[in-house]
């Protein structure tokens, strides 16, 4: 047997990235209906006559629902400044999404070009850096170095609202392969999905999957017990309030709510947070 990745799935056939080659299996009828295999996961192939098939699948370290995608490292956010406008509040929760997931969250900053003053933007985004995050910038002819190192070596993930210009940073990165791109739509204002499948491209050394649907923010299905320790903000603050079980909501001699009142946290994803949990206790 041989071990490779998963890096597409297309209806039952399974694109395999073995040590020198690439192969096309199907997973044994056995394997189906025990744990269907995702985009990323490792598996064992065998040769059967002339098909592969697929024997079993490695443990995962993580696994994103929506996009089905298991054993990732990280995920490029990729946020507009214009068209679609900045939204904080969707950065954060994309944030939020990811970190539950125990998948590592880089901040893609696109359309620089396109506003003339991002002054009140810039401060917004120290938030995220002085919390820790990496933040990075990219327009068409930018020097992206900063963002093929973040790549290199990684599996990594594209998210963010639709026409940020996830599609358009990957063609630029690697201009090989030509993913399909369309104009924002004026008339809904927002982008058209032009991403189908879930495929892992080689960009930058690293492994980028364009992901269609990450921007739907389902909290629903997730485990929020230790939500506050998956945000980077709250992290100096954490086991330092009076009560082991404090949520950060109301509570007395809350630590994090001392700091937010401080102007240590950024107020916004504290807001988010809040929102969340209020969510979940409906």
């Amino acid at each position: 047997m041989e071990k490779g990745r998963i890096i597409k799935i297309i209806s039952n056939q399974y694109t395999i990235q073995l040590e020198n080659r690439t192969v096309i299996a199907r997973p044994r009828g056995k394997l189906r209906l025990d744990k269907a295999p995702l985009v990323g996961d490792f598996v064992l192939v065998e040769k059967i006559e002339e098909a592969y098939r697929i024997h079993s699948i490695e443990p995962r370290k993580n696994r994103l629902l929506r996009p089905a995608i298991a054993n990732v490292d990280q995920a490029l956010i990729v946020t507009s400044l214009k068209d679609p406008d900045f939204s904080v509040h969707l950065l954060n929760r994309l944030i939020i999404l990811v970190s539950l997931a125990h998948v590592e969250p880089i901040i893609v900053i696109t359309k620089q070009d396109l506003i003339e003053d991002i002054h009140t933007i810039q401060k917004d985004l120290e938030w995220y850096q002085n919390a820790g995050y990496t933040v990075l910038m990219t327009w068409p002819g930018s020097d992206d170095q900063k963002l093929c190192q973040a790549i290199n070596g990684k599996v990594s993930v594209l998210c963010g609202q639709s026409g940020a210009g996830k599609s358009s940073l990957l063609n630029r990165l690697d201009p090989s392969f030509q993913l399909q791109t369309q104009e924002i739509s004026k008339a809904l204002g927002r982008g058209r999905h032009t991403t189908r499948f879930c495929e892992l491209h080689r960009v930058a050394d690293g492994l980028v999957a364009d992901t269609p649907g990450f921007s739907s923010l389902d909290f629903s299905r997730m485990d929020l017990a230790h939500l506050d320790e998956c945000i980077k903000d709250f992290a100096p603050y954490l086991h330092q309030c009076r009560f082991k079980d404090c949520r950060h909501i109301h509570e007395p001699d809350c630590a994090i709510l001392s700091a937010l009142k401080q102007g240590k946290i950024n107020p916004s994803m504290y807001e988010d947070y809040k929102q969340i949990v209020k969510g979940e206790s409906k």
